[in-house]
């Protein structure tokens, strides 16, 4: 009898370890039961938290690295990036340990300005001007306070991104859906091109066909000179909207991030 129930326990224990990899992806969301959307601003409904909480988890483990979302209505009378910063070094941001790979987004809205950050791994793959790309990307929806579906695209083009070479822009058309679709489909039509022309018959005209046949006449041209104007650019320090820039930095405790400053 007891021989019997051990065999039944055993037999339970591997069923439960191979269905286990089968439950939906929300149970293991469930199990996370770490923060990372802190909306102090109560910019967001609960539904949208949650959903916020869990894109952030799946994108944060292709990653390793944390997406953060901060939004507040009182910075204590500091400046956004130092407000950031403190909650950083105070809350021990970080994926793989505390002060570790986070990518933050910082609302605050008694100012009107955001500030985009990464640290340690964000930081070598989200730079500056790849904060600025993205920041200019979501600055319309926080102009019109969709806030859900901006800080939607802050994860998944900040994913997006770490995942092409720092050296690369990440924006160029070679990334793009539609070059991936049509790119197959002309290479595919030059094959078949050449094919077609190198089955086709033996040529029979040549230069002496058109030498026969056609009178050449002398031209001269005469180049006289060139004059060359210079127009001074004007400096644009900014981003797009209303306000941009600020670049990265280093907290209080030595962690230094890139960075990302605008206003909406």
């Amino acid at each position: 009898m007891q021989r019997k129930l051990s065999f039944s326990l055993t037999f339970l224990f591997i069923a439960l370890l191979s269905v286990l990899p089968l439950l939906p992806s929300e149970t293991s969301a469930a199990l996370d039961s770490k923060q990372r959307i802190y909306d102090y601003a109560n910019l967001l409904t609960e539904g949208e938290k949650s959903q916020l909480e869990k894109l952030a988890s799946d994108y944060g483990a292709e990653n390793k690295t944390d997406f953060v979302i901060l939004t507040t209505s009182d910075t204590e009378g500091k400046d956004i990036k130092l407000y950031m910063e403190d909650f950083y070094e105070e809350q021990a941001l970080g994926y793989d340990k505390p002060h570790g790979n986070t990518a933050i987004i910082t609302l605050d809205m008694k100012s009107g300005d955001v500030y985009l950050a990464g640290f340690y791994k964000a930081d070598e793959y989200l730079s500056d001007s790849r904060l600025d790309q993205i920041r200019n990307m979501i600055t319309p929806d926080l102009s019109n306070g969709d806030y859900y579906d901006a800080f939607t695209i802050f994860i998944q083009t900040s994913s997006k991104y770490m995942g092409i070479s720092p050296w690369i822009n990440p924006e160029l058309f070679i990334f793009k859906l539609w070059f991936q679709i049509l790119a197959p489909i002309a290479l595919a039509a030059i094959i078949v091109g050449l094919m077609a022309f190198n089955s086709g018959g033996r040529v029979t005209v040549n230069e002496r066909t058109y030498l026969n046949t056609a009178q050449v006449t002398r031209r001269k041209d005469r180049y006289l000179r060139t004059t060359v104007t210079k127009t001074r650019k004007p400096s644009n320090n900014n981003g797009s909207g209303r306000g941009g820039g600020g670049g990265g930095g280093r907290t209080s405790g030595g962690h230094s991030h890139s960075g990302s400053r605008g206003s909406f």
